[in-house]
């Protein structure tokens, strides 16, 4: 039979984590409401690339995004 300080110990370590996970949570939910989702879910290299309006390659894409701004587009 388990002696009862084994018990309260077990218990006592089970009590910290808990409230450590709660305080965790509440602290992301904190995070949350002043920065909004900051982070996506996926990021851009996880995702299939967006087919582009004009039928152009991504590598063309690219090109024409790298223009700088005095140069026009």
């Amino acid at each position: 039979m388990p002696d009862s300080a084994s018990d309260a110990q077990v218990d006592a370590a089970a009590a910290d984590e808990r409230r450590r996970l709660r305080e965790e949570a509440a602290r992301r939910r904190r995070r949350a409401e002043v920065f909004g989702d900051v982070l996506p879910d996926t990021t851009s290299d996880e995702r299939a690339a967006a087919p582009s309006p004009r039928g152009e390659s991504a590598a063309d894409r690219w090109w024409r995004e790298q223009v700088p701004p005095h140069h026009g587009s």
